[in-house]
């Protein structure tokens, strides 16, 4: 991902990233995280992200984990946002949602959801990968992360669309050696993301480890030269792997 084609993001595609990327890995996080699991209430309570006219998605937050679900709906706390700019602030930490509904319930959303993004973000930021249970859980959710930005990278980003728009309909497997592993379908040229890996895909990227994932995913190791070294496995379908390369070159400008 290093050779990124292009620094330059919508604020719509971005908005798409944050929502089902970013707050998406909250189910990651509470699922692999002991100090995550710590602070998730006792009695189910669903936050609802919602920007006007364009995506929400709901986080349900139990001593189970945390469900993420697309859509508005039924939920205890409200969070509207009148465009997508000022969904992206309030991920960035630059601005404060205000709640529509919920009030009651604000002291989860002020102090252990606040402290679950931190915690997101240590795990996503980490630069102390010593600890090999740290180190794994770090790399899993950034790995989720990622394969859910190249699939809203490749249905709302221009270029992004513009390489979807290339791909035969199918299944393209990026895989980590003994690791998670997610399924891109392309139908229609357009992209969705699943953990069911199906019997029969179209195109496999596969890396041969979790440290190599992590440098590729850090930008440590050039990709083509892992390739080269058959440190990455690239089986099926070349031009399906080419144009998900195309799109996961755009994945660092929305991460960065």
């Amino acid at each position: 991902m290093e050779n990124t084609i292009s620094t330059a993001k919508d604020a719509v595609t971005n908005a798409y990233v944050n929502m089902f990327g970013i707050l998406g890995a909250m189910e990651d996080l509470c699922e692999l995280s002991r100090d995550a699991k710590a602070l998730l209430p006792r009695q189910p309570l669903t936050v609802c992200f919602a920007i006007n006219k364009g995506p929400a998605v709901r986080l349900t937050f139990s001593q189970e984990g945390c469900a993420v679900a697309p859509g508005a709906g039924r939920c205890d706390i409200k969070l509207p946002f009148s465009s997508a700019a000022k969904f992206n602030a309030v991920i960035d930490g630059t601005a404060t949602p205000i709640p529509s509904k919920g009030f009651a319930k604000i002291g989860f959303l002020l102090k252990n959801f606040t402290e679950l993004t931190k915690l997101l973000e240590s795990f996503l930021r980490a630069s102390d990968l010593t600890d090999a249970e740290f180190f794994n859980a770090s790399t899993t959710i950034m790995f989720y992360l990622i394969a859910q930005a190249v699939t809203q990278i490749g249905n709302h980003d221009a270029i992004g669309r513009f390489s979807a728009s290339n791909v035969v309909d199918g299944t393209v497997v990026l895989s980590i050696a003994d690791g998670p592993k997610a399924a891109l379908s392309f139908k229609d040229h357009v992209v969705s993301c699943s953990r069911q890996i199906p019997k029969d895909f179209n195109a496999l990227m596969e890396f041969t480890n979790m440290r190599l994932a992590r440098d590729l995913f850090d930008g440590k190791v050039s990709a083509l030269a892992c390739v080269g070294r058959g440190l990455i496995v690239m089986k099926g379908n070349l031009g399906m792997l080419d144009n998900v390369n195309r799109i996961l070159d755009r994945v660092a400008a929305y991460l960065a």
